[in-house]
């Protein structure tokens, strides 16, 4: 179901779609997701795990889309609730992270990385390039986490700004630099459709049409897979609440 406040027919006119892509291209929830409670978990010496409700909870607040940080708050806040200071390093946060989610081997085959169910189809993006869309990525995740996902739905050299191009969001530096790449390949746009899955996200583009009012903006928000039947509408309401003017259950709901 389409919870819309903008009509869906008027979103393709000099249209240009920028992507999320956990919880929008790939389902998240047992390798980021499940890496950043393990992370939790091992540093609270197995005494706290956050559940996704929690997780989902500290996101809600909007500027933790960053999963290494996620992690490293969640792990601040349980030692001040001890009255305590964590000791805990960003870089030993982040190293343990990582072996949970890309694992030991080169080719990551051990990581949760290796099990993410893919939600979004190479079909899909040859219908929008059919169409004469333009289309890209900006992505919090690394470059070589995104390009791993892009690579399995058989994307070619797409435009793609990953962690390591832009200032993570709600900053939306990062959008645009994606719509000018894309603007270079097809050529200008006067609308900028983006689509993501937290809060984050849609106030990414709350704050682009103050950065860049030149364009017309789109906040698509779509429920990532790892929220409960129950708790769809509440997350539907948290998504319009910070700037959505769309929520659907799956990005392959956003066609003509």
């Amino acid at each position: 179901m389409i919870e819309t406040s903008k009509s869906v027919s008027n979103l393709f006119d000099s249209s240009i779609f920028v992507f999320d892509i956990d919880g929008v291209l790939r389902d998240v929830s047992g390798s980021y997701r499940r890496a950043l409670a393990d992370t939790v978990e091992h540093f609270t010496n197995l005494a706290y795990r956050p559940t996704p409700e929690e997780i989902d909870d500290l996101k809600a607040e909007g500027i933790w889309n960053n999963d290494w940080e996620a992690s490293q708050e969640l792990i601040n806040r349980y030692f001040q609730g001890l009255g305590e200071i964590s000791r805990i390093s960003y870089e030993e946060i982040v190293a343990f992270f990582q072996g949970r989610y890309r694992g030991r081997n080169t080719d990551w085959s051990d990581g949760y990385i290796a099990t993410e169910p893919l939600i979004a189809t190479q079909k899909y993006f040859q219908d929008l390039t059919a169409l004469g869309i333009g289309w890209g990525f900006f992505s919090g995740a690394t470059r070589a986490s995104a390009s791993y996902v892009l690579q399995r739905l058989a994307i070619a050299d797409p435009v793609l700004i990953a962690m390591e191009d832009a200032a993570g969001k709600p900053n939306p530096k990062g959008l645009l630099l994606a719509v000018k790449q894309i603007e270079a390949k097809q050529g200008k746009a006067k609308q900028i459709i983006y689509v993501g899955d937290t809060v984050a996200d849609m106030l990414t583009v709350v704050k682009a049409r103050d950065y860049d009012p030149s364009y017309d903006y789109v906040a698509v928000g779509v429920i990532p897979p790892h929220v409960a039947e129950e708790l769809r509408d509440r997350y539907t309401d948290l998504l319009k609440d910070n700037g959505a003017d769309i929520v659907l259950n799956s990005v392959l709901e956003l066609t003509p």
